[in-house]
């Protein structure tokens, strides 16, 4: 099972298992000087597009947390990129799996309102080296993933 966890923000954290090797990382979407909102989110397609390339087959699974929306401009990219991650696993003919962020918070450190640090703590103490928070969270979606659908981890 080839699966791809994402973290989505301006920073997205990313992990992927696939052909049972793990690797993982943040992409940045950020905007230059002039341009259109919409020029992040064409990038993010063309990003998920390159990810699936890496693939041995195809992703099998997209996982991604679900987070709670306070307004602005954060929802709004954040909606977005959910959208676009739910149509190109449609595309792709992948699953999806929305995990709340207070479920992936408790499943990793025991605290459903863990912040950064914790995170990156229960990261990097299943052998992860997370950048930042978002790398982390991307980690630990894939290990809730994998415990959760009861994936064998070894080739």
């Amino acid at each position: 099972m080839n699966i791809l966890t994402l973290d989505l923000a301006i920073k997205t954290g990313w992990a992927t298992f696939f052909d049972h090797k793990i690797s993982s990382g943040v992409q940045e979407f950020g905007l230059a000087r002039g341009e259109s909102v919409g020029m992040r989110f064409l990038r993010f397609r063309a990003w998920l597009k390159k990810m699936a390339e890496y693939a041995p087959g195809k992703i099998d699974l997209i996982v991604y947390e679900q987070a709670h929306h306070r307004g602005g401009a954060a929802t709004q990219l954040c909606v977005g990129l959910v959208t676009d991650a739910l149509a190109f696993a449609a595309d792709i003919g992948a699953d999806t799996m929305p995990v709340h962020t207070g479920t992936l918070k408790k499943y990793a450190t025991g605290k459903g309102n863990a912040g950064k640090e914790l995170m990156k703590l229960a990261a990097r103490a299943r052998g992860y080296k997370p950048v930042d928070d978002n790398e982390a969270d991307a980690c630990m979606l894939l290990e809730y993933a994998l415990e959760d659908l009861r994936v064998e981890r070894v080739a």
